[in-house]
């Protein structure tokens, strides 16, 4: 018997909505928190060279260093898992869903960093790029696989639990007693 209507029922659709729905207010919160002008006196110049900035961050010290490491991890983490979130597959590739979901993370971050060129007070730093990269990557990789497994053994549970049942039969087909043979 064939399944009709969407893939995974309204379960997967229910995931699918709410992913979508957190993946938007989340792009929201990002954006808002990223390109608003700033109102400073100066603004450094742009950091182009890879983990200049990180390397400036351990000058300060290991408390300042972890806090804007971890600032740049966390921004975009969770797209890390409400893109897959939104897609709703439990059986997609791990590896496969890792890289698709890093490099949007990676296009995300560098439009972020693209559009801040316009914005005052706002400086690109490519650091921020990399680092918002790898949250994503390191939020998928341990979340999804495990959400997805999860979901897999439930769905495997549900089915087993449900009987397949056959449909009804409908009785006889229909015959006209009146209507004789062709000649």
């Amino acid at each position: 018997m064939q399944r009709q209507g969407s893939i995974g029922g309204s379960a997967a659709i229910r995931i699918r909505a709410t992913g979508g729905v957190l993946l938007v207010a989340h792009l929201a919160f990002v954006a808002w928190l990223t390109l608003r002008p700033l109102d400073v006196p100066w603004v450094m110049p742009a950091n182009l060279q890879p983990f200049a900035g990180i390397r400036a961050d351990l000058a300060l010290g290991w408390q300042e260093a972890a806090r804007h490491i971890v600032e740049g991890l966390a921004l975009l983490a969770p797209l890390g898992v409400l893109i897959p979130m939104a897609h709703g597959r439990t059986d997609a590739s791990p590896l496969g869903s890792l890289v698709r979901t890093t490099a949007a993370g990676a296009l995300i971050s560098l439009a972020i960093e693209l559009l801040q060129t316009g914005v005052p007070g706002q400086l690109v730093d490519v650091d921020s790029l990399l680092l918002n990269t790898v949250g994503v990557g390191l939020a998928h990789a341990t979340v999804v696989p495990a959400a997805r497994a999860w979901l897999r053994r439930r769905s495997e549970r549900a089915d087993r639990s449900t009987v397949p049942q056959e449909e009804p039969s409908q009785g006889r087909t229909p015959t006209i007693p009146r209507v004789g043979i062709a000649p």
